[in-house]
């Protein structure tokens, strides 16, 4: 910033008695006429002395002199002076105008507003076969919310139609509480709701199957085959997360054969450890017992349990680790469940232990299919049929996969391999 006398000479401060050189001399004027002072609105270049008395000197720069006067035009001059004048004039109205007009067309058309703009037209079209949105118009209306009011409190989950008349599928840990006393109620797409009861339940595997009261004609799901199903491959789970109905997310298969304890249960692991289907679809509290379906609209499996690493101290949520526990093995538990009301659990008759190599024999039943295969306390198995074991969770996960009256080479840590038929215990 300059110093305050410098701008004050900008300015057009000059001293008393101060020569200033005369006009057209090539040397700068010291009042700082021109730009400058037009700039800081000094007031306009000296034309004369002011008319009056005079009290004290007054400086003019050197050679001035008053400017002559213009002689005056007479006839014909003045109307050309006063034509031109008028050109001047219209020419300045017409330029000023159309600048106007320009300038408001240019605004006007160069602002364009959405509103302005027409609807587009309405999709009428099918979903594309395959998409989610087809999915879930397929799923949808046989997927059900299901409330549970017990003595100790409420709960709820997911379930989905299997019979017409109204049986449905959902996990054992959404109803279990029920199962001693309290009330179960179904709340489908529709916004209808019908009382239920249990019809069976398999704690070790996370199953049960309910009948809803009162109803008929129901749209059912088309179940499917969990053993297609490979990593990568796209699905849908459908369910009640939060208790909001009808809640449709899409992810894909992140791993196959996943041991997990059914419903997240890990009080007592190997009772109730599932050969699950890994998702990244977002599954929350609320899901449970939801379907987790194929891009072809087909159930896959039942969804069952998350993995929250914050969960202690607060109510859990999906971290994109889901498990759902393989259709192929729910099926037959399913369908034991609405014949007889008693599924079986598939055993070998042993408890394990986990090891460097695999899973260990630690107890063997007497009389148990294990037995039977010549198995003995002691014996590490490290393969279950083509299924390389790496601890005991990855064995009792690979026999839950399968049914009873099921024959598998197990394989041993000396190399040694038998043939065992697997038994079946009933449940409930």
């Amino acid at each position: 910033m300059p110093a305050p006398d410098a701008g004050q000479a900008q300015l057009g401060g000059s001293g008393p008695g101060q020569q200033l050189p005369p006009p057209g001399s090539g040397q700068p004027h010291p009042l700082g006429l021109g730009a400058t002072t037009a700039q800081f609105g000094a007031e306009p270049p000296f034309a004369g002395p002011p008319p009056g008395p005079q009290t004290g000197q007054y400086y003019l720069p050197p050679g001035y002199q008053s400017p002559p006067v213009p002689p005056q035009s007479k006839g014909r001059g003045k109307v050309v002076a006063g034509v031109a004048a008028l050109v001047l004039l219209v020419g300045g109205l017409s330029g000023g105008l159309g600048g106007y007009l320009g300038y408001n067309f240019a605004n006007e058309s160069s602002s364009v507003s959405s509103l302005d703009t027409p609807r587009p037209a309405s999709q009428t079209s099918n979903a594309p076969a395959g998409s989610v949105e087809d999915v879930a118009n397929k799923l949808l209306p046989s997927v059900v919310q299901i409330q549970v009011v017990t003595r100790s409190g409420a709960g709820e989950g997911s379930g989905f139609v299997i019979s017409g008349n109204g049986q449905i599928v959902t996990n054992n840990h959404v109803i279990e509480g029920a199962a001693s006393g309290g009330e179960i109620k179904v709340v489908f797409q529709d916004g209808r709701t019908a009382s239920a009861k249990i019809l069976g339940r398999d704690p070790s595997s996370d199953i049960a199957v309910i009948q809803a009261e009162g109803v008929s004609g129901l749209p059912i799901v088309q179940l499917g085959n969990s053993g297609d199903m490979k990593i990568g491959q796209g699905v849908v789970a459908i369910g009640s997360p939060f208790e909001l109905s009808g809640t449709v997310t899409s992810g894909i298969v992140s791993s196959v054969n996943r041991p997990v304890s059914a419903g997240g249960d890990a009080r007592n692991s190997q009772a109730t450890v599932l050969n699950a289907i890994q998702t990244d679809a977002a599954i929350n509290p609320g899901n449970s017992g939801g379907p987790l379906v194929n891009m072809q609209g087909q159930v896959v499996g039942i969804n069952s349990a998350i993995y929250s690493p914050n969960s202690a101290g607060g109510q859990a949520g999906s971290v994109g680790i889901g498990f759902a526990i393989p259709m192929d093995q729910a099926r037959r538990t399913i369908d034991e469940i609405v014949k007889t009301g008693k599924p079986k659990q598939t055993v070998l008759g042993v408890k394990v232990e986990s090891t460097e190599q695999g899973a260990r024999i630690s107890e063997i039943t007497s009389g148990g299919a294990a037995e039977k295969a010549g198995l003995k306390a002691g014996d590490v198995i490290t393969k279950f049929g083509d299924r390389r074991i790496d601890e005991s969770d990855t064995l009792v996960a690979a026999v839950r996969s399968k049914a009873p009256g099921d024959k598998v080479t197990i394989t041993l840590s000396d190399n040694r391999t038998v043939e065992a038929t697997l038994d079946g215990v009933e449940v409930g």
